[in-house]
């Protein structure tokens, strides 16, 4: 007799009822598609990011599951006030910022942001994220990488360190962590349409770049980076961890 598959489990919608979720750079952008999706699905959400109006915005999408916090994650109080938490049980790691330029453009000054906000501050959160739950013995840690951890770009020399880093980061958090019913993942996306990138697509020449290199042949939108989320927080991927998802329409698979 053939070993039964449980289909049920696998048409199932993500359902985070009861659940704890924080996004950093929750605000906007590709942080805020994801609060409003883990909202959506049940969690409750707690947006982190400087700017309050932007977090007053996102919470009136979803008041009942959406609470947030006025933080900078390259300060400590942020850190302290996420390992006081009682229960954390998903975190999106989605802070972070580039500014292309030329190798010889690069001043130490953008070399110490880069670093500290798309590397010292995923770390910082991931670590904090972990003590709560290693607490609990569960919980998902997703790092929001990029297409340009996997690849190289021109004007991008530093941009690309730091998301080489955060895939490092992510392989070897998952190794420690799996252990103790932690997983770790990254999503990795290409080029996404959002108001920090929509200037740029007004450049022709950029956006027909862009579009030459993705093999789908058109620009990601936040919801296909959501959806990434939500399947790496699900128990659908309950035997996925160290992994780097790479919604990139096919950029790094020439």
């Amino acid at each position: 007799m053939a070993d039964p598959v449980d289909v049920e489990s696998l048409i199932q919608r993500p359902n985070f009822d009861g659940q704890v979720a924080l996004v950093t750079g929750g605000g906007k952008g590709l942080g805020r598609g994801c609060v409003l999706a883990l909202a959506a699905a049940g969690a409750k959400v707690i947006a982190v990011a400087r700017t309050e109006s932007d977090l007053q915005e996102v919470q009136s999408n979803n008041p009942d599951n959406i609470d947030y916090w006025v933080e900078d994650v390259l300060a400590d109080d942020l850190y302290a006030r996420i390992e006081a938490l009682e229960q954390l049980d998903i975190l999106v790691g989605c802070a972070g910022g580039n500014k292309p330029q030329p190798i010889s453009d690069i001043t130490i000054e953008t070399i110490d942001w880069m670093l500290d906000l798309n590397v010292r501050a995923i770390f910082r959160t991931s670590q904090s994220a972990a003590k709560v739950m290693l607490k609990q013995g569960s919980g998902s840690i997703i790092n929001m990488s990029s297409q340009m951890g996997h690849v190289g770009a021109p004007n991008r020399t530093l941009y690309c360190t730091t998301k080489h880093a955060v895939e490092g980061l992510t392989k070897a958090l998952a190794v420690e962590l799996a252990p103790k019913g932690i997983r770790v993942n990254a999503v990795a996306p290409t080029f996404i349409e959002t108001p920090m990138t929509r200037p740029m697509f007004e450049n022709p020449d950029f956006k027909t770049t862009v579009k030459n290199n993705i093999a789908l042949g058109h620009v990601g939108q936040v919801e296909d980076v959501a959806a990434a989320i939500l399947f790496l927080a699900s128990p659908a991927a309950a035997m996925i961890t160290g992994e780097s998802l790479k919604v990139d329409g096919g950029w790094t698979a020439w």
